[in-house]
């Protein structure tokens, strides 16, 4: 008989929707959640400090909520979302809150290359001055089909778009995030392409839903959420929200993404979230809420048609959904 040998990176059919068990808010913090493999949830170290230090960024936090932004639902627990990150570069589990710690996110310096008038380096404070930060209530869908519910605060993407002032010419954003093995036991494994590459049309990333997320739950976003700089992308499928970016590169070549590299029939460059194209190993017709036990019918680009649809008219031709 055959026999199949999964690639390392590929996802199980079964994790689509494991029998993880969240349990309620008060057993939760007690410590009585079981992951499925049945590993105690472990504990994070502050978000809003970075090693021994304070967070420099800490008192830009909490920021004003912007009211153009709500919910249908309630917004995930923080020590839920705190305790189950997909980052790969510390590891394929959920379970990477510890290992991610090791992270070093002062000094931190974003480069804006490419396409543009004139390319120059930033640092992360530097540009947290130069924008207007803002907390946003948004959806958040994994192509795994489990969902949440988050309060960012960050500042819109067109803000850094405008900043780097791109070129007529250029038609797409490149996002990378940090290498370094030392602190990444992930970025050690020869298979995976790193860095973490994504990518968006110009027009996507002046959408007014692109924003760069610098932190989470009234605080300086933690360090397994992707600290100190990363996407959030809500009509999309999660992966391409990039995680602790360092670069942004003005390009008219369209991305190749980190999981189109790895798995191009299964992840594609658009990833829109639909809930009639089912991924080829398990359906997305719905969503596993983290931290409750509903489930809920997905929704056309997560519920985010209106201010998205759109950008993709015209584009036929295109794998739009996956």
């Amino acid at each position: 008989m055959p026999v199949i040998r999964r690639r390392p990176w590929a996802l199980p059919n079964s994790a689509a929707t494991p029998e993880a068990v969240f349990l309620d808010r008060r057993r939760l913090l007690a410590g009585g959640a079981v992951l499925a493999a049945g590993a105690f949830l472990p504990t994070a170290a502050p978000a809003q400090r970075i090693g021994d230090v304070p967070d420099p960024s800490a008192g830009l936090y909490p920021a004003r909520r912007n009211p153009a932004y709500a919910l249908d639902r309630p917004v995930t627990d923080e020590a839920v979302n705190l305790n189950y990150n997909n980052f790969y570069e510390f590891g394929p589990s959920k379970s990477i809150a510890r290992a991610a710690q090791a992270l070093k996110t002062r000094p931190w310096t974003v480069a804006i290359d490419g396409m543009v008038e004139a390319p120059f380096e930033i640092g992360i404070d530097d540009l947290l001055k130069r924008v207007t930060l803002e907390e946003r209530l948004y959806r958040h869908r994994c192509v795994e089909a489990w969902s949440m519910a988050i309060p960012w605060t960050g500042f819109p993407m067109a803000a850094l778009v405008a900043l780097a002032k791109p070129l007529g010419s250029a038609k797409y954003v490149r996002m990378e995030t940090f290498k370094d093995p030392t602190v990444a036991p992930g970025q050690r494994q020869v298979w995976y392409p790193w860095p973490y590459v994504e990518g968006l049309t110009i027009a996507e990333a002046t959408n007014e839903l692109a924003f760069l997320v610098t932190g989470a739950y009234g605080k300086p976003v933690a360090k397994q959420m992707g600290a100190p700089l990363r996407l959030a992308v809500p009509w999309k499928y999660g992966f391409k929200s990039i995680k602790s970016i360092v670069r942004f590169t003005f390009t008219d070549q369209r991305p190749r993404s980190y999981w189109e590299a790895l798995q191009a029939s299964e992840y594609g460059f658009w990833a829109n979230v639909n809930p009639q194209v089912p991924h080829p190993r398990w359906s997305q017709a719905s969503e596993r809420v983290l931290g409750t036990d509903e489930r809920r019918p997905t929704l056309l680009f997560n519920g985010y048609g209106d201010q998205v649809a759109h950008l993709y008219q015209g584009l036929d031709g295109e794998r739009l959904w996956a």
